[in-house]
């Protein structure tokens, strides 16, 4: 499920005009949860907005730690003429900005890491969608949406089928067709 929070301030969040709170974000994602367990959460950041403050920044780290995306988007805030960010004062310097994005990074793959490695041992439905690059190879999507690699006939190709996740690597999950 792709929920954008855009940031983990609610002061930030107000600057932006969102119509949400950290806290009522984090609430709707624990219903979420509780609705479904082996829902992924995947979302969308924006760091360095203009007036952005370490504490800011922190809450949205925070936001991240307690969230535990299975994946997000994440990007510096840039100024776009025409918009009201654009023309708002306390506009940040780009090495802060991009300071502050490595470290979300660095966190947000850490999350993502430990989320591949928690399908390792399960068997998925895949959707096989294209030839990979090795012999007998084909590449598919589990339902979390990270690409597996699997030796399986071709003629599966277009289907959904039952992969057994063997291990996990930095972009894709290597599996076992039975």
């Amino acid at each position: 499920l792709h929920l954008p929070v855009q940031s983990g301030s609610d002061r930030i969040l107000k600057a932006m005009n969102r119509q949400h709170t950290a806290d009522t974000y984090i609430r709707q994602i624990e219903a979420v949860r509780k609705a479904r367990p082996d829902i992924a959460i995947s979302g969308d950041m924006i760091v360095g907005f203009p007036g952005e403050t370490d504490a800011d920044f922190e809450d949205t780290m925070a936001l991240v730690r307690e969230v535990r995306y299975a994946s997000c988007f994440s990007f510096k805030y840039s100024r776009r003429p025409g918009t009201p960010g654009a023309v708002m004062p306390k506009q940040l310097a780009e090495d802060v900005k991009s300071e502050r994005l490595q470290r979300l990074q660095a966190l947000l793959q850490e999350q993502k890491r430990a989320f591949d490695e928690a399908q390792v041992g399960r068997a998925l439905p895949v959707l096989l969608e294209k030839v990979g690059r090795q012999e007998g190879q084909l590449v598919g999507r589990t339902p979390y949406l990270q690409s597996v690699h699997v030796v399986a006939p071709q003629n599966l190709l277009g289907m959904i089928v039952p992969i057994r996740i063997k291990s996990a690597g930095p972009n894709s999950l290597k599996g076992e067709y039975a």
